[in-house]
């Protein structure tokens, strides 16, 4: 009976823990994510760490590595490698044409195009090969760990996988890069003439999320595509990989990012609605602590005063369940045996947040003030400073000393005088 009982509290407890995974929302891809932005924390999943093929998402990454290791005027010459590796999605770039990256760039990532891919990744790091090396380093560097490029575009290959997280996260850090964002939330873009086009190019997004009146079906209901707050990121489909998107959310202090690989035609953009949906419906951004708040007066040894107040370093941000936030607890640690000196602004403890046995939240304690240490006694300043008592102390131990020799010499001419 107790074993049955604690198999119930843990299966309550994991439960409740669990919340983000136990709503079914019926997605059609076969693996999704939904992430807060700014924390990283997952609100959704489903296999969410199942390697599946990424298509033109891929081109997250490629992005990511021209924007920190390219000049955005930079001239780029097209060479027969790319003209001879493209196929798919293009801009027909040409033998010996130039182009600066940024619009190779806008290509990539608006229009999709896979010979701007190719030419980015010549470009980066001289070969296909050792871009794709680069993609990979990278990956893990942000916290993608399962994942493994072959190529800049994302064309199909049995070697060439990621998961919904690592794209997940992958999009979390592009975001954070200003050209990025401003190239994902625009969904058209034009390309001048060249030394070989002497027409513009006109470009425009695949991510209807960013523009289409058309309507899908979002549980059960008529919904246009187009989804208000969504600023990016990167639409991908083969016919290996099927539909895949990669989306970017800001509005009313949600920053979300949703990931959907391998659904089907517009059940794409009706899975994202979903995920988006359960992400501003049930869940909130709430201030769980803020900066400067008196936390205690806390106890200091060996200091010229007996005590530093501490209060808290930063505000505290977090996304919670609707239904849970007043469920968090607050944990105050303090360093044991404060001891001075203790400068203005030192970390003295840590306050953390605490919902359902899990630490969501954190923020230092600091001291409010500098609190010295008490000196050491210094002897000779003690006697310098108590000068008079040092020459009453040594004239009475003269006059001591001067009794006492007088007792003997008159000791000693008694003896003598008993003696003759």
């Amino acid at each position: 009976m107790k074993r049955l009982f604690i198999l119930f509290i843990v299966g309550v407890l994991f439960s409740t823990y669990s919340f983000s995974y136990a709503d079914d929302l019926d997605l059609v891809g076969e693996g999704a994510i939904l992430m807060d932005m700014d924390t990283g924390k997952v609100l959704y999943e489903k296999n969410s760490n199942s390697q599946l093929y990424p298509a033109s998402t891929t081109k997250i990454m490629t992005a990511i590595l021209a924007i920190e290791k390219g000049k955005m005027d930079d001239i780029i010459t097209i060479d027969q490698e790319v003209i001879d590796l493209t196929s798919g999605s293009h801009i027909a770039l040409e033998l010996g044409e130039q182009m600066s990256l940024e619009n190779l760039l806008n290509a990539l990532l608006i229009e999709s195009a896979n010979d701007a891919a190719l030419a980015i990744a010549k470009y980066i790091s001289g070969s296909i090969e050792e871009f794709s090396n680069l993609m990979n380093q990278k990956a893990k560097e942000i916290g993608a760990l399962n994942t493994n490029f072959v190529n800049p575009n994302g064309l199909p290959d049995e070697n060439h996988k990621t998961t919904p997280y690592d794209l997940a996260m992958m999009a979390k850090y592009a975001m954070t890069n200003e050209k990025f964002r401003e190239i994902v939330g625009n969904y058209t873009y034009t390309i001048p003439t060249t030394n070989k086009k002497s027409e513009t190019r006109y470009l425009k997004s695949a991510n209807r999320l960013l523009y289409s009146n058309e309507k899908i079906d979002v549980d059960g209901k008529l919904t246009p595509i187009k989804y208000d707050g969504v600023n990016g990121v990167k639409t991908g489909y083969t016919v290996a990989a099927q539909q895949c998107l990669v989306t970017s959310f800001e509005k009313n202090d949600h920053k979300l990012i949703a990931v959907v690989l391998k659904s089907s035609g517009k059940n794409i953009y009706s899975d994202i609605h979903k995920l988006l949906n359960y992400g501003v419906e049930n869940f909130e951004n709430i201030n769980i602590g803020f900066a400067n708040k008196f936390i205690d007066n806390f106890s200091v040894n060996k200091g010229t005063v007996p005590f530093v107040s501490g209060i808290t370093k930063n505000d505290t941000t977090i996304i919670v369940k609707n239904d849970r936030k007043n469920s968090i607890e607050e944990k105050i640690t303090v360093s044991e045996n404060l001891e001075a000196p203790i400068a203005k602004d030192q970390v003295i403890g840590k306050v953390e947040y605490i919902l359902d046995n899990e630490v969501i939240g954190s923020t230092d304690i600091v001291s409010t003030m500098d609190v010295d240490k008490i000196p050491a006694p210094n002897i000779f300043k003690i006697l310098l400073g108590k000068w008079y008592l040092f020459i009453f102390g040594l004239l009475l131990f003269l006059r001591i000393w001067s009794l006492n020799q007088r007792k003997k010499r008159r000791r000693y001419r008694s003896a003598s005088i008993y003696k003759l």
